[in-house]
Formats: C-alpha cells, structure tokens, sequence
C-alpha cells in the first residue's frame, strides 16, 4: 500500500519551462557568443543547471556561468515563471490530510529551488533531494533512495509522480511504481509519452490531471479495505 507519494519538480509540480529557458539562454550567451534558440537549448538536454555547463563551457568557466544562471533565474523569476500547474496545491493539501508523506526528487540545484519554493506559497515537504544531493542524476536510482531512506519507507510503498522519461526509468531503477504526469504535456504528445512509459516500465497509472493521483490512491485503500474484509469472512 502507497504511503509516500514523491514528485518530479519542474514540469510535474510546476511550470518554470519559459523561465529555464531564458535563463539559459542568457547564462550561456558569452559562452556561444549569441542568443541560442529554444530548439538549440533543447538539443543540450538540460536536466540539471550545473551538470549541463560542465558539457558545455570550459571547465574554468563553470562557476561563473552557474552563477550568471543564477542572476538571471531570480531576476526573472516573476515575469517567466508560470506558476504551480491548475490543481497541485488541492492535490498536495489533500496528500497532507490523508498523511501521506510527500516529497520531491528534483535535477534543480539547491540555490535554484530556495529561489522558486521562496515564490511558490508550497508548504514544507518531508523530504527534498536536489541535484547537489547525489553523485548520480535520473535516470540513476540514487535520489529515490536517498528519498525512501528519509520517509523510513520501501520502494514498493512509495509512488513516484513524474513528466519525463528519465523520471521513469529512475522509478524503475529503484523498484519504485511510476505515475506519468500528463497535465504538462502538450496534447500531440501524449500519447507518445504513454506509449514510452509503457515500454519502459509497463502500464503504471497515467494521470491526466493531479486529481486523477488522489483517485488512484483512494480507489487502492478501497480495494486494500475489500480485500482486507473478504479475508476476515475466510478466517477460521
């Protein structure tokens, strides 16, 4: 039975996908010598802010350009970043009041999170794994673990709600259920992405919007009660 329900950040609770990119693509303009194109930003795989500049600047140049990232994230925080998407602060309040522990498994750095928890109204979470707290990033398993040591839980017990490939071959490197987290996705591609899903990790939920999550869980302790009752008739 599920007692933890974990989460992918970006593109799963929130959108920041217009705010990464620009801030990309300024942090990383004196290193190209232009503008990149979103297309061109896209082709580098930037999952994680510093892990992305130690491909693709110079070593000496690394810190100065995650900190050059970091001014242009904060200072356009409130004009690119779009906020939580329609129906996760319901569905984290609703997690909270049928005691599931919650947390996030996320490739944002430390410094990149502070600053959109900061303007996000979230509450707390149980447990919180940035990039700067592996070795290893998703699709490696490490952050999920990490994550299920913190709740003292099993991977088994835990759901893990995410948007990307990676998010669910981590879940399955970790011997995790995944939730394929379809509300971010444009309309053209999701089928694409279930069908993905699929191949990797077989036909786990699908939600197509954050309330489907909190009727997944409720059907399974329904079914988890029945059973528990029909098993009681049986007793000797």
């Amino acid at each position: 039975m599920t007692r933890a329900v974990l989460f992918d950040f970006d593109g799963t609770l929130i959108d920041t996908w217009r705010l990464y990119l620009e801030a990309f693509r300024r942090a990383m303009e004196p290193h190209f010598l232009r503008l990149l194109t979103d297309a061109e930003i896209l082709a580098l795989e930037p999952t994680a802010e510093r892990r992305l500049f130690e491909r693709v600047v110079d070593r000496s140049r690394v810190e100065e350009c995650y900190e050059c990232f970091l001014r242009h994230y904060r200072s356009l925080h409130r004009t690119h970043c779009d906020g939580l998407y329609p129906g996760i602060a319901e569905l984290l309040r609703v997690l909270r009041k049928d005691r599931y522990a919650v947390g996030v498994i996320t490739g944002k750095s430390r410094r990149a999170w502070d600053l959109t928890f900061a303007e996000s109204s979230l509450d707390s979470f149980d447990v919180v794994i940035t990039d700067d707290g592996v070795a290893q990033p998703k699709p490696h398993p490490e952050g999920l673990l990490a994550a299920l040591r913190a709740c003292g839980i099993q991977p088994p017990e835990a759901l893990y709600v995410g948007d990307s490939l990676l998010d669910c071959r981590a879940a399955r490197a970790a011997g995790v259920p995944f939730g394929a987290a379809l509300w971010s996705k444009q309309p053209e591609d999701v089928v694409t992405f279930q069908d993905a899903v699929t191949r990797i990790a077989g036909p786990d939920r699908c939600f197509i919007n954050p309330s489907a999550v909190v009727e997944a869980l409720r059907g399974e302790h329904c079914t988890n009660a029945a059973d528990h009752a029909g098993g009681s008739d049986h007793e000797p």
